[in-house]
């Protein structure tokens, strides 16, 4: 069963199918679409996680899809959603994510972790990241840094820039899904705002979608396979440890905007056992942060 409001599915063999803003989907050659078939082929396996991976041109939000989807009961733990362009995209704190078709990597996965306590389900979003970064790094040989918690950044000249961020959503009491979108070739002139990035703008020597796209999977498969297998634990997993040492928040002045109006300055001295933020404020006291907008403080 697709998503209800996604377009049919990409088929390979048939490049007559339309593309957003008509036309056919190879009208942009600097662009071509993902090979859904080819995705499947390479990551679905017996005993592995990635059990379905559909793509489909265009919907609103993979997020809100693959929840619907996990709350019917119609989608299996390791179901990934792709969309070739998504038309109600949305980050943390109901911020929209928009960008021009195929121009990056949108996509949800339906995860199930319930040998896992649900305590522990936060670092998920860190755990993604990490597998993000790392996928991205080997297929792409881009250099990128997770700002704590959900996006990741590259450098475009001497700035730091965002390329893409995570969205994790409960769908069920045992079901989360995941959603990561990233910028691969957006050019100077489509970038939404002026700190936004891309893997290209950042110097890739790869920004074809498809091996990026099996290299993140596969490095998503294994981070959360060694994370359940140390029931969620993320010293033994050694997720905190690799989660701090890319990590460019720590060690930088920050500002925290907490719910509820409030915010908090300090240096962003660790992350705890709970996948939280540790600011070291000026009245001495080193308080963890588990739900803020993070902003880097520019050196005066």
């Amino acid at each position: 069963m697709m998503p209800r409001d996604a377009s049919e599915a990409n088929d390979p063999s048939d490049d007559s199918a339309d593309a957003p803003g008509g036309g056919s989907r190879w009208s942009d050659l600097d662009r071509p679409p993902l090979n859904g078939a080819a995705l499947r082929r390479a990551l679905v396996r017996e005993g592995g996680l990635w059990s379905r991976i559909e793509v489909v041109q265009r919907t609103g939000s993979t997020n809100s899809d693959l929840v619907d989807l996990a709350v019917t009961g119609d989608a299996a733990e390791g179901t990934v959603l792709v969309a070739e362009e998504q038309t109600a995209g949305r980050g943390r704190i109901g911020r929209a994510w928009t960008a021009p078709a195929r121009s990056g990597l949108f996509f949800s996965v339906l995860l199930r972790p319930a040998d896992v306590p649900v305590a522990r389900w936060g670092w998920l979003p860190l755990l993604t990241g990490v597998a993000v970064a790392t996928g991205l790094s080997r297929a792409g040989g881009v250099d990128t840094a997770l700002k704590w918690p959900n996006d990741l950044l590259v450098t475009v000249g001497d700035e730091e820039r965002k390329a893409g961020g995570i969205l994790l959503e409960r769908a069920s009491e045992d079901a989360v899904v995941i959603g990561v979108g990233i910028n691969v070739t957006l050019r100077e002139d489509e970038l939404p705002v002026p700190v936004a990035g891309s893997l290209a703008l950042a110097g890739a020597r790869v920004t074809d979608r498809d091996p990026l796209l099996r290299a993140v999977l596969r490095s998503l498969e294994d981070w959360y396979g060694r994370w359940r297998a140390a029931g969620g634990d993320p010293v033994d997993s050694g997720l905190q440890e690799t989660y701090a040492a890319g990590c460019a928040t720590l060690g930088r002045l920050v500002r925290a905007d907490l719910p509820g109006d409030r915010s908090l300055t300090g240096e962003a001295v660790a992350i705890d056992g709970d996948g939280r933020l540790v600011l070291a404020t000026t009245q001495g006291v080193q308080e963890p942060v588990g739900a803020a907008d993070i902003v880097h403080v520019r050196p005066a």
